[in-house]
């Protein structure tokens, strides 16, 4: 069996995602945005959802992932190509390393900017939180953190119930949502918190 012929075996999964063609250079950069967010991953582009190759031009596919790593992402994103041929079709591999420059933002038709996350197969659009969780990690002293009556409360709900939305932390604390962003992103730095997906909500839960 050829080497992409396995990697197809594989399925999707968190490093890596099917794409029959690329239709839209501005859809295409959520998902090179959620991998060099996450883990880096690769698309293999000339294969059906089910794993069928259909095959592409790779050169065609080539000019549209260019255009979603330099003009629809912010900052560019990099990355690295190989052709393959199976069944006597043309696959391209597209390669995206982690970044250490997150986050990288997906630039939409309408002018705004998300930052995207890589959860199993599907692509997630992140909140404030995690954006300041990145932009806190650039630092070279990430913010101190200070066990308070307000983590008390918040710590005090997730033991009882496991996980907690943002809306209900800033309800509990009783903080505006700017200081309610700045707590939860430092008790991620801190590996206190994990950030979950869950049915396409963004909850929270105690770090394990």
């Amino acid at each position: 069996m050829s080497y992409v012929l396995k990697l197809i075996e594989e399925g999707e999964h968190q490093q890596q995602d099917f794409k029959t063609r690329i239709e839209d250079s501005r859809k295409i950069a959520r998902t090179l945005s959620a991998f060099a967010n996450t883990d880096g991953g690769r698309l293999l582009i000339g294969v059906k959802d089910n794993g069928a190759i259909s095959g592409v031009d790779p050169e065609e596919e080539f000019h549209m992932i260019e255009a979603a790593a330099e003009m629809y992402c912010d900052p560019p994103i990099g990355f690295s190509t190989q052709i393959w041929k199976a069944n006597f079709r043309t696959v391209l591999q597209v390669d995206i390393d982690a970044s250490t420059r997150k986050p990288h933002f997906s630039l939409e038709e309408d002018g705004k900017r998300f930052a995207y996350l890589r959860q199993e197969d599907k692509n997630f659009r992140v909140n404030a939180v995690m954006v300041k969780v990145w932009e806190q990690g650039k630092m070279k002293r990430p913010p101190g953190f200070k066990y308070t009556e307000l983590e008390g409360k918040l710590f005090d709900y997730l033991r009882r119930r496991g996980q907690i939305s943002f809306k209900t932390a800033a309800r509990i604390t009783r903080q505006s949502y700017a200081k309610t962003e700045n707590m939860l992103a430092q008790l991620i730095c801190w590996n206190i918190l994990e950030l979950h997906f869950e049915k396409g909500k963004t909850i929270y839960r105690l770090s394990k």
